[in-house]
């Protein structure tokens, strides 16, 4: 997922996709733990897109401090 396409969700969005990219990390994990797992490409690419929607959500909470 790219950041545009992450700044255009609402906060609640952002939070529950966060979440999906959580779950579906563990259980890749747990696959390549298992020898299961045949793309490892996939655990980068979740990693990658959950600190992308990390960095959105802090940059905006830090932007509704700001103004108050």
């Amino acid at each position: 997922m790219k950041t545009s396409e992450i700044r255009d969700l609402k906060i609640e969005e952002v939070e529950s996709k966060l979440a999906d990219a959580r779950e579906e990390l563990m259980k890749y994990r747990f696959q390549q733990v298992t020898g299961q797992l045949t793309d490892t490409s996939r655990l980068r690419i979740l990693r990658r897109d959950i600190a992308r929607m990390m960095t959105v959500l802090n940059q905006r909470r830090a932007e509704g401090k700001g103004e108050a």
